[in-house]
């Protein structure tokens, strides 16, 4: 009886530790999880999807655009040489803002995870926070401020050709519909020159009936259209994630 005494008793001593062991993973878990900034998580993730949606489907777009314009609109190479320019350099300002945005969104991340901590240990009267990391917290508030009114007119922008690209559609499908009682298409025309997007004396310029339909009806039309309106619902996301950033993170 005494020689299994002492072996019960290391048993249970096992089992205690087992269980606060366990107790301790579990809570250090739970502090760990309280931790998380997950109003900046979720706009990290907004904000990389929509700079994602925003920049690849704006990149392929104005390359479907480009395209659609040298093939019926201005024939010339010289006639829209200048727009050829100023959408390739959009191209490259997309590679920036891509490029740029993947890096800051990672920054604001770790800023909202040493915020939220800082801010919660503060609160448990364990330690003070700098002025120093204040301040470096209201340079990036700002600095997200700024970059939101920023994407505010990159947003306007980008609905521009949506709204391009939905007069002409609408064109299309009105000369296409059963109901319309045209007596002559060829006198429904869509003229791009008066956008200022190509000059002038760029030949052809615009396009009128059949020759309309067809445009609409090509590959380079539909997905150009629908990529844009992807592209400024991308400009918007992320705009929602630029103000959220910018509000006190919890």
């Amino acid at each position: 009886m005494d020689g299994t005494k002492p072996v019960m008793e290391s048993t249970t001593e096992e089992n205690q530790e087992e269980r606060e062991e366990s107790k301790g993973c579990f809570e250090c878990c739970i502090k760990c999880l309280g931790g998380v900034p997950y109003a900046s998580l979720v706009a990290t993730i907004l904000c990389f999807s929509g700079v994602a949606l925003f920049c690849g489907c704006g990149h392929v777009a104005l390359t479907g655009t480009l395209t659609m314009l040298e093939n019926h609109f201005s024939q010339i190479t010289t006639d829209h040489a200048t727009l050829t320019i100023v959408m390739q350099t959009m191209q490259y300002v997309i590679y920036g803002i891509a490029s740029f945005f993947f890096v800051y969104g990672i920054i604001l991340l770790a800023e909202g995870f040493y915020t939220t901590s800082a801010v919660k240990k503060e609160l448990q009267s364990q330690f003070k926070t700098t002025v120093c990391g204040r301040c470096i917290t209201a340079t990036f508030v700002f600095l997200t401020y700024i970059l939101g009114l920023a994407f505010l007119g990159i947003f306007g922008f980008s609905a521009i050709p949506v709204f391009l690209f939905y007069n002409m559609w609408t064109t299309c499908a009105a000369m296409k519909s059963p109901m319309a009682n045209i007596t002559d298409p060829d006198s429904i025309c869509v003229d791009v020159r008066q956008y200022g997007i190509i000059p002038w004396n760029a030949t052809p310029g615009k396009a009128c009936g059949s020759t309309l339909g067809d445009i609409c009806s090509t590959s380079e039309f539909y997905l150009s259209f629908h990529l844009y309106i992807v592209a400024c619902a991308g400009a918007g996301a992320t705009l929602i994630a630029l103000v959220s950033f910018g509000c006190p993170i919890s």
